[in-house]
């Protein structure tokens, strides 16, 4: 019973966080109320956020309704002058492609590691295959520093493009698609940008950063300059959006958008050789400029050729 304890009854929930057990003992509830305290008090966080396993939502609720009932959000908001935002982000379960929890055959858990390194020797095959078939822009050499950003990007795009709290089935095929929404297809868009600039200088002497340097402006004169271009206007709104619900989900949906603008874009308006290719070359690095910074926020190693 709870005669002897000290708890915190919240509306709506039928058992009270138990700040100290009746045998004078402490549990999860005493030190995440602690945690909490420390938070706002010692540290004086204006925004905390808590990420764990989707199971524990009512039990970050309970806390963070408790730390306004105790008066401690007010406390902080008549010191400085702000209400602190208390949020919980729960995630979801992966599973494997048959709907269950994704375990090894034998029934044991997966490592992470094993799944990163999986990914990696994938990508290694392909990378060696692209280049027997002469359709790649790097060497033997350079195939492990490549297939490790591509697979361990492809890795961490597939897990935060989507709902973090929904749960989801872990597919090699699915992730290391080259034509789909995955991050194997948004790092080759990236590097066919790049792949243009080096063109450039190869073959025209034109350099994009000559040009950067000289201060040219980019002249949008086609649908589809404009298009690409109003799409890169609309990074600022989307990473404001991320910081409001914390969703990276946003990141990359802006990523494969302007992935396939680019693609649209680099199709219908030739670039090299033409009277607007200084114009469209810095649309390109300005573009490529964009994705890095999605690829950054989304911890994703971007290779410039691959």
């Amino acid at each position: 019973h709870f005669f002897e304890a000290k708890c915190v009854f919240i509306p709506k929930f039928q058992s009270p966080l138990m700040l100290q057990k009746s045998d004078g003992g402490f549990g999860y509830d005493s030190t995440d109320m602690a945690a909490l305290k420390h938070r706002l008090f010692t540290l004086g966080a204006t925004r905390i956020i808590v990420i764990t396993d989707y199971s524990q939502a009512d039990h970050f609720a309970m806390c963070n309704t408790a730390a306004a009932k105790i008066g401690w959000l007010e406390t902080q908001k008549k010191s400085k002058g702000i209400i602190p935002r208390l949020e919980h982000i729960g995630f979801g379960t992966v599973q494997g492609e048959d709907g269950q929890r994704f375990k090894t055959r034998s029934g044991d858990t997966v490592r992470l590691v094993d799944l990163l390194d999986e990914a990696v020797s994938r990508m290694e095959r392909n990378l060696h295959d692209r280049i027997a078939d002469k359709k790649a822009s790097i060497t033997t050499e350079q195939v492990p520093s490549v297939a490790a950003a591509l697979g361990y990007g492809a890795v961490k795009y597939f897990d935060l493009n989507r709902n973090p709290t929904s749960n989801y089935k872990f597919s090699y095929d699915d992730m290391l698609n080259e034509n789909g929404n995955t991050a194997i297809y948004l790092l080759y868009a990236h590097a066919r940008l790049e792949s243009i600039c080096g063109k450039a200088i190869d073959k025209h002497n034109c350099n994009v950063d000559d040009l950067i340097a000289a201060k040219k402006e980019i002249v949008i004169g086609d649908a589809y300059e404009r298009n690409l271009a109003f799409q890169l206007q609309l990074f600022a709104d989307m990473v404001e959006e991320t910081l409001e619900d914390l969703y990276p989900c946003h990141v990359c949906s802006f990523l494969y958008k302007t992935s396939g603008m680019v693609s649209v874009f680099l199709d219908k308006c030739k670039v090299l050789g033409t009277p607007e290719m200084e114009s469209r070359l810095l649309l390109c690095r300005a573009t490529a400029i964009v994705m890095r910074q999605c690829f950054d926020l989304l911890a994703i190693r971007y290779p410039m050729r691959i």
